[in-house]
């Protein structure tokens, strides 16, 4: 059974999809993480983040290994490298290069098993538009970036709640407006607003959501 989760930025959907298939012991999926290894590796390399060819060729290295739970770029775990400002600023060149887009969404196919949590963007509208349970996370903007202020002061001390608020609603709108891969709540996923959630008690909504979609399909997977 595949279940997608898809939403806006700092929604909290890399917590919940981990903490999901913790709880069903399924394999986790983070696409975002897979965007975020192509171009740190653009980065380190100097490729031309305008030269589509050339990042879609590092999209499909076999340096840049992808499995359910893990990337590693170059032989190695990323770590903190990934969610970097130099990635954050430049994520927008590869996120939106077609060949990238193309190659990435072709290997995450190939990584759908028989069971899978995978979260991202555009999982149950383009990756797996046949999934099984299709979710759609969000929250407030507001409830986001108070969510999202912590990691930012990490990077950028001295950041202002306003700020993040200003950034994340900047995000929201590049996403819904993409031409290739926006930002969509599929026609048939279930929206789980978490502003008054905590994440256990938005994992117990996601679990007794698969219980159900599996009672629905009779048990099966």
């Amino acid at each position: 059974m595949i279940v997608t989760l898809d939403g806006p930025a700092s929604s909290g959907k890399s917590l919940a999809a981990r903490r999901l298939a913790d709880r069903l012991g399924w394999p986790h999926l983070n696409t975002g993480a897979m965007y975020r290894a192509v171009t740190l590796a653009a980065l380190e390399r100097g490729v031309d983040l305008t030269d589509g060819a050339a990042l879609a060729a590092l999209a499909a290295a076999p340096e840049l290994e992808f499995t359910p739970g893990s990337v590693r770029v170059f032989g190695r775990d990323p770590g903190p490298a990934l969610r970097s400002r130099a990635v954050d600023e430049s994520i927008k060149l590869v996120a939106d290069c077609p060949a990238v887009r193309a190659v990435l969404v072709a290997r995450q196919q190939a990584m759908a098993g028989e069971d899978l949590v995978t979260e991202g963007r555009d999982q149950g509208t383009i990756v797996f538009p046949a999934a099984a349970l299709k979710i759609y996370l969000t929250a407030s903007l507001a409830t986001r970036a108070r969510r999202r202020l912590g990691d930012v002061l990490r990077d950028r001390p001295g950041a202002t709640l306003d700020e993040v608020m200003d950034d994340l609603a900047r995000r929201d709108a590049d996403d819904q407006g993409r031409a290739i891969g926006a930002l969509r709540i599929a026609a048939d996923a279930v929206q789980l607003h978490t502003d008054d959630l905590t994440p256990e008690e938005v994992t117990d909504r996601l679990v007794a959501l698969v219980e159900a979609a599996r009672a629905a399909a009779g048990g099966g997977r």
